[in-house]
């Protein structure tokens, strides 16, 4: 099996920011006139992260990067969700101290459902559009390719998080500001990070002598084969 020099580091990367950006999205933040979670600022790494995996490796690695993430992200969220439920000390700062923790991250079943589904949708969309149009277009237009894949990943994320989450519990206004506030800033960072993705691509293909098409690649996500 081909070994790689860079694969380990982008997925230890994919998972460190996919699970920082799940405990940032407890606090909702106003920007200007945006709207949106505070995951919103790091979360469109993972698809930057994404794109270079499928991009350079393949959907077959990168599907196997995305368990990766599901399965890791699902561990930090029963971890969270099990130290709330556990008592804390009877005195008065430990008390306190639980009650802010638990406020903000304890486990809310439906956002922690909310977040893994979304996950797993978007980022497999993702995947599953950059390799399609990589075939399709003999590995030209990266930018076209990148851009396109993350409008259909962060559309479905973003819609299924908060139609999961929190659908009846704000008013329809406001779960529509948000959308479209994270939309566009999660959009507008992958188009802002263009240059930087051709140079990493590049840097990547060369070292590690890949650049997988997937012409013959089974695209179910549950085979990790």
């Amino acid at each position: 099996m081909k070994s790689y020099r860079y694969l380990d580091l982008i997925t230890a990367a994919f998972v460190v920011v996919l699970i920082v950006s799940n405990i940032a999205s407890t606090k909702v933040v106003q920007v200007g006139p945006f709207t949106f979670d505070g995951g919103t600022l790091l979360f469109p790494l993972a698809y930057i992260f994404g794109d270079l995996l499928t991009e350079v490796y393949g959907y077959g690695r990168s599907r196997r990067v995305i368990w990766t993430g599901f399965f890791l992200l699902l561990l930090s969220t029963l971890t969270l969700g099990l130290v709330s439920a556990l008592p804390a000390p009877p005195d008065e700062f430990s008390q306190s101290s639980a009650a802010s923790f638990n406020a903000l991250l304890g486990l809310v079943p439906r956002i922690a459902l909310a977040s893994l589904l979304a996950y797993w949708v978007g980022e497999f969309a993702n995947s599953y559009v950059l390799a399609r149009l990589k075939v399709a277009t003999q590995g030209r237009w990266l930018a076209l390719r990148t851009i396109s894949s993350t409008l259909v990943g962060q559309g479905l994320d973003t819609a299924i998080f908060l139609l999961v989450a929190f659908y009846g519990v704000w008013d329809n206004a406001l779960l529509w500001t948000v959308f479209v506030s994270n939309y566009i800033f999660k959009v507008g960072l992958e188009v802002l990070f263009t240059p930087i993705t051709y140079a990493v691509v590049g840097f990547l293909k060369r070292s590690e002598n890949e650049d997988y098409y997937d012409r013959n690649t089974r695209f179910n996500p549950f085979s990790l084969g």
